[in-house]
């Protein structure tokens, strides 16, 4: 049971805020457990009336992007509140070792020491949410029964006020974040003249950051080193102030000092060849930098060898972010070779992979890049899961395997020199997602590679990511395959019109959803007679294709029987009704007769079409008509006689050629009309293709498009 509903946006002022106590509910009850319990950060969580989703409400001590991952979580997911709210007890984790075996996922992303509690907030009947509040990692690892007393009575007295709250129908949302207040007490201190000498004389460089990360202060030693006037550092990222300083593993420094509250330090190399050394000193009002020469290290860069070899390339966690954010994107499988092509070769410095699959008992090749040679890749595909490769074995057994040469490889596969692919090491991944192999990724390296235990636990890591992105890329490509499949065996292969008509036809399913819709067309011939019919079913799924079959059998079946348009359409419509569905249907429905020149047409809820005279001038047929087909079993469908002399172009089509967010249909249409009136003289196949070229709802593919055309011509 729920028992708060979804806030305002972050830009609002919360509900809570405008009652008539006026203090920020969340924020204080936050604010106040944090301080019992001497912990240095925290977070508020709300559970959506909607979903079983928890949002994140108000967070305070930290900046709220060092939890972007976590803004939203589902009760599912294996995160510690999502884990209090599910077991309704508090969950602890004493430090950084408990918090990788336990919960890896924010382990990847936040390695640093430090101790965290989640709990719950709720009442006996009714979840409202879950708070976690974080300590430095110097903390003892138990958490004490006076903490655990202090936080468990807290959020018991926040579950109370939100109860109320929902009593009293006050809506409860997100609100400002808490960062570190001004210090107070410091008046004509900081700011005086014998403080500015005092840091001025300093010989080495000073910097203050705010808990974001940006320069508050930098005395005249730190201008000088990091070679940039006051004016233009104030304000930014210490990582970004300086090119040279433009890197990941600088601003995880800053990350790791102020989660875990300790010290910590790092050194730059500022071109051309001057070592500086930053160490920061960090509390709940944001870091201190200290700046300084670091001449043992420039020392030891002057003296040590020079080594052909290139730097080491660890993948960082902001590169495992940006590679996770990419992967959700990912649509079908290329999609996800192409990512992993972009992302984690350049970042783990290899040169060449391939992603590999399996189906039916054998190994395929679901993509690669970096080979110049694709034959040596591709001799793999169809090669049965049986057969002893490094690829086959990750595979099935999930084990990573790494070689750091040619020689490694081959004492253990000693047939793999027969398929040289003129790389000197590999990595290969088992990518495994809902606990099952779902394929293997290998990344080849020019030369010799030594993948060492911090570097081989990366790599594992990010063979799960790409594992979750392949599994539900190839659960597309395969649903995919099935939709083209079902809507190519629904609609008419061909179309056969009568002597003296021509036809084309065209067909785009929407690309949201499944890609296959209830739009259809078709023509029936009939002796000297022919009927068309062009229909929209509600919806673009499955469902929505199948009804769609339904119906088109229907029509097809009543006319070859000899049933009139009006007769048809009422058929039909019983149809739709005894299948039971609880979709309904527009249809319009042409008898064509070519030797007199004339068509009879019967509508149902369907856009008029456009015809188009042999003299160019176009005009939307006001045709009689009745419901849509589904919803009255007596409904009647009145016809209309429409003359067609040789020359005249008829033009049916779905509402997905003409309706647009924004666009009047109106104005749809009359671009439709200008648009045939222009091109209307050419072969029917261009016609159809360059109505569908032009409109701009058939480009933006949010419904489904079926057009229709038929011309009447002179070989009767």
């Amino acid at each position: 049971m729920v028992g708060v509903s979804d806030g305002p946006g972050p830009a609002q002022a919360p509900a809570a805020a405008r009652t008539p106590v006026g203090r920020p509910l969340l924020s204080l009850a936050l604010a106040s457990m944090i301080e019992a319990v001497h912990a240095h950060s925290g977070a508020v969580y709300l559970l959506r009336p909607d979903e079983p989703v928890l949002e994140m409400a108000v967070m305070a001590g930290m900046p709220r992007a060092f939890a972007a991952p976590w803004e939203r979580v589902g009760l599912g997911a294996p995160i510690p509140v999502a884990d209090a709210v599910r077991d309704r007890r508090l969950v602890w984790v004493g430090g950084e070792e408990e918090m990788a075996r336990r919960y890896p996922r924010i382990a990847v992303v936040l390695p640093y020491p430090f101790a965290l509690a989640a709990l719950p907030v709720a009442t006996a009947g009714t979840v409202y949410g879950a708070v976690f509040v974080t300590w430095p990692g110097t903390r003892p690892p138990e958490l004490s029964d006076r903490e655990r007393a202090h936080l468990t009575a807290g959020c018991e007295r926040l579950a109370l006020r939100l109860e109320r709250a929902a009593a009293e129908n006050r809506t409860i949302g997100p609100e400002t974040d808490l960062l570190a207040a001004p210090m107070s007490g410091m008046e004509g201190t900081l700011g005086s003249v014998e403080a500015a000498r005092l840091v001025a004389r300093l010989p080495y460089g000073l910097v203050s950051l705010d808990l974001h990360g940006r320069i508050t202060f930098a005395n005249m030693a730190a201008t000088d080193l990091l070679g940039r006037p006051t004016q233009e550092l104030l304000g930014t990222l210490l990582w970004v102030s300086a090119p040279w300083l433009n890197d990941p593993m600088y601003e995880d420094r800053y990350r790791a000092a102020l989660i875990s509250q300790q010290v910590t330090s790092f050194v730059a190399l500022r071109p051309p060849g001057e070592w500086l050394s930053f160490r920061m000193y960090p509390s709940t009002t944001g870091l201190s930098v200290r700046i300084s020469r670091a001449r043992a290290v420039a020392e030891m860069a002057r003296s040590a060898p020079q080594s052909g070899s290139g730097p080491s390339r660890l993948v960082t966690i902001s590169q495992v972010l940006s590679l996770a954010g990419a992967l959700t994107e990912a649509v079908g499988v290329q999609d996800v070779v192409q990512l992993v092509a972009d992302e984690v070769a350049p970042a783990v410095g290899c040169q060449a992979l391939v992603i590999l699959g399996s189906q039916a008992g054998r190994l395929h090749v679901l993509g690669h890049r970096g080979y110049a040679d694709p034959r040596v890749v591709e001799c793999f595909d169809g090669l049965p899961l049986s057969e002893r490769t490094p690829g086959t074995h990750a595979l099935t057994s999930g084990v990573p395997a790494f070689f750091d040469s040619q020689e490694q490889l081959e004492r253990l596969y000693p047939n793999r020199h027969a398929t040289p692919d003129g790389y000197a090491a590999w990595g290969y991944l088992p990518l495994i997602a809902s606990g099952r192999p779902v394929g293997t990724c290998v990344l080849a390296y020019a030369e010799p590679h030594v993948f060492p235990a911090d570097e081989r636990a990366v790599l594992t890591s990010l063979g799960g990511l790409i594992a979750q992105a392949l599994e539900r890329a190839l659960l597309y490509d395969a649903k995919h395959r099935l939709a083209q499949g079902l809507q190519q065996s629904l609609l008419p292969h061909s179309l056969t019109p009568p002597p003296g008509i021509e036809a084309a036809a065209r067909y785009l399913p929407a690309t949201q959803g499944m890609e296959i819709g209830g739009d259809f067309y078709d023509l029936v011939p009939t002796g000297p007679l022919a009927a068309a019919v062009i229909g929209d079913v509600q919806g673009h799924n499955v469902t929505a294709a199948a009804l769609m079959g339904q119906i088109r059998t229907g029509v097809r079946a009543y006319t070859t029987v000899g049933q009139a348009p009006q007769e048809v359409m009422r058929s039909t419509n019983r149809l739709l009704i005894d299948l039971g569905a609880d979709l309904f249907a527009s249809c319009l429905y042409l008898r064509l007769d070519p030797a007199r020149g004339q068509a009879v047409m019967a509508r149902a809820g369907h856009p008029p079409p456009l015809l188009r005279r042999p003299d160019g001038r176009v005009r939307v047929l006001d045709l009689a008509g009745g419901p849509l087909l589904g919803i009255d079993a007596a409904a009647t469908y009145p016809t209309t006689d429409v003359s067609l002399t040789p020359g005249s172009v008829l033009a049916l089509y779905t509402d997905g050629l003409v309706e647009s967010p924004g666009v009047d249909i109106e104005d749809s249409l009359v671009d439709l009309g200008a648009l045939l009136a222009e091109m209307g003289d050419q072969p029917l196949e261009s016609l159809a293709d360059e109505l569908v070229r032009h409109s701009a709802a058939a480009r933006e593919r949010a419904d489904d498009v079926a057009v229709l055309l038929l011309r009447a011509c002179d070989d009767r």
